[in-house]
């Protein structure tokens, strides 16, 4: 006995008629279908169907069975669809996270190098420190994101920019009356800077500290952007921050260039190795496309930096669902 039995004998039944039946809903002959009734009739080992003026009518043993064949066609109609929903799922979900406050320059490029994916993917967008983003590639809940070069993990990385570092400063500080900020400034000052989690940053700030022949004792250490502002804020101290801060800056907040060559922190584009999402492998061959300009009007950006690729440090110390109808964000923090 086959699906197809159970299939042509219910059609038979709600139809009322072989010939209805075979032309209307099996488009096959009336003989072949009558065959196919037998053949179940056989496998059943009991008569389901039989002939009148009025057409077919159900036998009580073929009243029996109807319900059941109902039943296991509906279970394997149930069974198909969630595989291939879970299928479906598998296939056109694709995930990327972004070190919070770069989704204002990198996810209108990311969804507009997907632009012609789009109606067959679903893409869900994560906000998250950049160690979280590294530690949530790792562990496969996200295929791709835009984070620093983080170290302690087997990831790939493709250097998407290079961010100078700004003073972030209180609105009315006697240091705003500056066009650029030298580093004998912060001597004396409260200095905010970035926390054992934010390794990388803390690494970029010393290294530059020191380069600078300034001794400054770090007050306060942050591991993301929102703290830094709020301490800045809070006890008019300065900070050493990326420039993607210029995204987020409250009110009470400005910032300022350092003055000559700043020191900078790598923007990269993550990924497992192991990932062989078509997706990812579709975006990383067309990275070079994050660097052009957008065809509509955006909000300007630092200029990216030519893409390389590159191996994470091995150890320290160097350190919206959118779909084509709408995008949301699935913030885990707020940093």
């Amino acid at each position: 006995m086959e699906l197809r039995h159970l299939r042509y004998f219910v059609a038979v039944v709600e139809e009322g008629s072989l010939a209805s039946a075979a032309e209307h809903r099996l488009h096959t002959s009336q003989p072949s279908l009558s065959r196919q009734i037998r053949d179940l009739e056989y496998h059943v080992g009991a008569k389901l169907l039989s002939r009148s003026v009025h057409g077919v009518e159900l036998t009580a043993a073929g009243k029996s069975f109807l319900d059941h064949a109902r039943l296991a066609l509906a279970q394997v109609d149930a069974a198909v669809e969630a595989a291939r929903r879970t299928a479906q799922h598998a296939r056109r979900t694709f995930a990327i996270g972004f070190q919070t406050g770069h989704e204002i320059t990198w996810l209108p490029r990311a969804m507009h190098v997907l632009r012609d994916e789009l109606k067959n993917i679903e893409v869900t967008i994560t906000s998250d420190y950049s160690p979280d983003l590294a530690e949530a590639l790792v562990r496969g809940r996200l295929d791709l994101a835009f984070l620093r070069v983080e170290p302690g993990y087997d990831l790939g990385y493709y250097v998407v920019d290079r961010e100078p570092l700004i003073v972030l400063m209180p609105s009315d500080h006697r240091l705003t009356a500056k066009q650029a900020i030298h580093p004998r400034e912060l001597v004396d000052e409260t200095f905010i800077g970035g926390a054992n989690k934010d390794s990388v940053l803390r690494a970029v700030t010393e290294d530059y500290l020191r380069r600078s022949g300034v001794d400054i004792k770090l007050d306060h250490g942050v591991d993301n952007m929102a703290m830094a502002m709020s301490l800045v804020a809070a006890t008019r101290g300065l900070a050493l921050m990326p420039a993607y801060a210029k995204n987020l800056l409250p009110s009470s907040v400005v910032s300022r260039p350092l003055e000559g060559e700043a020191p900078t922190i790598d923007v990269a584009v993550g990924y497992s190795r192991a990932n062989t999402a078509p997706i990812l492998k579709l975006l990383l061959s067309r990275l070079e496309e994050l660097r052009e300009p957008m065809p509509a009007k955006r909000v300007e950006c630092l200029r990216p930096a030519p893409i390389e690729p590159i191996d994470a440090p091995p150890s320290p110390p160097f350190t919206y669902t959118y779909d084509s109808k709408q995008v949301y964000f699935s913030s885990q923090k707020n940093g």
